[in-house]
């Protein structure tokens, strides 16, 4: 028989944790990266094909008056290449970026990080 706590707690892991302060998002299997200062959420997402990515969501207001999540390449998993950005997506809240940020990721670990990209360039 299946014990209710665990089940429940199963479920809950699958979902993304969303919280409004610094860094509370929480994507289960995918590794936080240490904050850097404007950052509301910062992720490795690692593709199908192995090859991983930093996503990093951050408070871009004093120059863009938005919010903006960043797809960078990450090479010999260390070094990230943040004069090579990928993608970039604007949200005017903190609360439309995190959930962004989350949407990113999992793209990226689905496969569909080209679906992404070619969306943002139309």
């Amino acid at each position: 028989m299946l014990d209710p706590e665990v089940v429940e707690s199963e479920q809950v892991a699958a979902v993304p944790a969303v919280s409004s302060s610094r860094g509370a998002i929480e994507i289960p299997n995918v590794a936080p990266v240490r904050l850097q200062t404007l950052d509301i959420a910062r992720h490795i997402a690692v593709a199908p094909n192995g090859k991983r990515y930093v996503v990093g969501t951050f408070d871009d207001r004093r120059l863009k008056q938005s919010y903006v999540t960043a797809i960078y390449p990450q090479q010999n998993d260390y070094l990230t290449l943040i004069r090579l950005v990928l993608c970039e997506i604007s949200s005017a809240t903190p609360e439309q970026a995190a959930q962004k940020h989350i949407e990113v990721v999992q793209a990226i670990q689905q496969g569909k990080l080209s679906d992404l990209i070619k969306a943002q360039q139309k």
